[in-house]
């Protein structure tokens, strides 16, 4: 079935892409979940329409994800936390935690786009990737230190 996704599912497509997916998934997920709508001539019309109007939207989008990235990446994160005498941490650092220190520095930065494989458990100098747009990503220098 083909379908016109209205929001950007990963591995599926980009929002307003035409997609050929199962019937199953169209009429199960996808269409409950209001992620897409069926591929129709009146739909067609439609996307071509929001297509032209969204292209430039997306171009300044993807231009202050690369200025941001470019801000971050130079820039250097220290972050205390409660640490015993071998160094590791009563905690752990997550995405949460990434997430609040950037804001206590003014970066926006959604928790969903910090790329940590596990929580960081121990003191030391990370780098951290960090997804600012589909096609923008970055790494930030993270010190991890004792409190």
């Amino acid at each position: 079935m083909k379908v016109i996704l209205k929001q950007r599912i990963e591995k599926i497509g980009d929002a307003w892409d035409m997609v050929n997916v199962k019937d199953g998934f169209a009429r199960n997920f996808l269409f409950p979940q209001d992620l897409a709508f069926e591929a129709t001539k009146k739909n067609l019309n439609l996307r071509q329409e929001l297509m032209a109007s969204l292209s430039a939207s997306a171009q300044k989008e993807k231009s202050s994800a690369q200025a941001l990235a470019k801000k971050i990446a130079d820039a250097s994160f220290t972050l205390a936390a409660e640490a015993n005498i071998d160094d590791k941490l009563y905690g752990s650092v997550d995405e949460n935690e990434v997430a609040k220190l950037l804001a206590s520095e003014g970066y926006t930065v959604e928790k969903k786009n910090i790329l940590l494989n596990e929580p960081i458990k121990v003191l030391g100098v990370y780098e951290i990737p960090i997804k600012l747009h589909p096609e923008v990503s970055t790494k930030i220098k993270v010190w991890i230190v004792k409190k």
